[in-house]
């Protein structure tokens, strides 16, 4: 429990996505200039999206490229031109029971409510960030 003696729902932090103008040149810059490891790019048509993930020892970084004109990054990156931070993952035992304790709160799930599989292959669900102080949040089930 945490101090106010409620159960905490999120866990650790999983990854911090970046959206990147240039995937290359960001791969590049991690891996060369970093010295960091970073996975091969993995291509996600149902999310319109290319991802490589550059491990850390506490947790990830996701550089996220568009993959087509109608990817939600092509828009973020059409806004922000350089790139920039697009959300932050938290790790949550049962997915289902967060979204719901959260709907209860009045918080805001996007895409319908209902999880999707992630580039990790674990379900997933992202939180409208006018709920959270600007930030968009994505939940992934551990």
């Amino acid at each position: 429990m945490d101090r106010a003696g409620t159960i905490p729902m999120i866990g650790k932090l999983n990854h911090v996505a970046i959206a990147v103008p240039d995937l290359d040149a960001a791969v590049q810059t991690y891996r060369d200039v970093l010295g960091a490891a970073v996975s091969k790019p993995l291509p996600l048509p149902e999310h319109g999206v290319v991802t490589v993930f550059v491990t850390l020892p506490n947790a990830k970084i996701e550089l996220l490229h568009p993959l087509g004109a109608d990817s939600p990054i092509a828009g973020y990156l059409a806004r922000n031109p350089s790139g920039g931070i697009h959300h932050v993952c938290y790790e949550v035992e049962d997915i289902r029971a967060a979204r719901d304790r959260l709907a209860a709160e009045g918080a805001r799930v996007l895409g319908g409510g209902e999880p999707s599989t992630g580039a990790h292959g674990k379900p997933v669900l992202f939180l409208h960030p006018k709920d959270f102080h600007g930030a968009l949040i994505e939940l992934e089930e551990v």
